[in-house]
């Protein structure tokens, strides 16, 4: 299976590299940008054409909503032409005002802001105008590299002893970008083999918490190892932010149709968040062990 990804420096594109470089049934190529060449398109010839999702849309630009949702509908009409599925990942922002039971899939976001609207103007065009497409609905990204990775933003903030804040009235599902890739590329898989489950699916990390316990967990498990190697380090402190004084807001999806479908299982985001904090901790023990070993 070929696949082709857009936005090379992503969270997501990198995570789709690692995972299709551990696999020898995908081979994947990343472009640039979001708006590939009509002709090359065609040479390549890929299996499935993925878009990465634009996190954060309820804080983004009004242009860059609208770049991206532009980018995204001409990607569409290019696969259509070309008779090649079309994924794409969107952020659950889009529900805007949250549910109080977990979301299901039929569930159409109708946010009351303009520029999440112009997106769900395109979902609507995707599922209009071309059948083979996946729209995958993904709770708040987190990763250690790329664009839009959340965690690495943490990270770097908490160890310069920066304020890290978070909602205390937001609930959300955080998702391992590592999760996601693992998943995308077994539905694709199987759709290769004719499934022919098109239509939209929602994929998020298992146990829903607060923004706000969310970093907590990701400054108690970062100071825990550091202290565990030695390091004193004075992490930057958390603010608890509130937002929705009357109404908590839950924005919680509903993932049992990818289960159903594809039998993909939710990742639980503490254990990937663990393995990341690992990650991260062994790839920069040289340099730590290096500034202490010089002082």
């Amino acid at each position: 299976m070929k696949l082709l990804v857009l936005d090379a420096g992503h969270c997501l594109s990198l995570a789709l590299a690692r995972e299709a470089n551990r696999r020898s049934d995908t081979e994947l190529i990343i472009e640039e940008s979001l708006t590939p060449d009509p002709d090359w398109l065609a040479e390549v010839a890929p299996d499935a054409l993925v878009i990465p999702p634009l996190s954060r849309p309820i804080i983004a630009a009004p242009a860059e909503v609208t770049a991206h949702a532009e980018a995204v509908e001409r990607c569409m009409e290019l696969c259509r032409e070309a008779d090649i599925p079309l994924v794409w990942c969107v952020s659950d922002q889009l529900y805007e005002d949250g549910f109080a039971e977990p979301i299901d899939e039929h569930v159409i976001p109708r946010p009351r802001d303009e520029s999440l609207r112009r997106l769900v103007v395109t979902g609507d065009r995707i599922r209009a105008e071309h059948p083979h497409h996946l729209i995958v609905r993904l709770g708040p990204l987190f990763a250690l590299e790329g664009s839009h990775a959340w965690l690495n933003e943490l990270i770097d903030t908490l160890i310069v002893g920066g304020e890290v804040r978070g909602e205390v009235d937001v609930t959300c599902c955080p998702t391992s970008a590592d999760a996601v890739a693992m998943a995308l590329i077994g539905m694709l898989q199987q759709q290769q083999c004719g499934a022919g489950a098109w239509g939209s699916y929602h994929l998020a990390g298992t146990e829903p918490v607060s923004i706000y316990t969310f970093v907590s967990v990701v400054r108690t498990q970062l100071a825990t190892r550091l202290e565990g190697r030695g390091e004193k380090r004075e992490l930057g402190p958390l603010r608890a932010l509130h937002h929705h004084h009357d109404h908590p807001l839950r924005r919680v999806l509903n993932c049992r149709r990818v289960l159903e479908v594809f039998g993909v299982h939710q990742k639980p985001w503490r254990l990937e968040l663990s393995n990341m904090l690992d990650a991260w901790c062994l790839a920069n023990a040289p340099a730590c062990s290096k500034e202490e070993s010089t002082s």
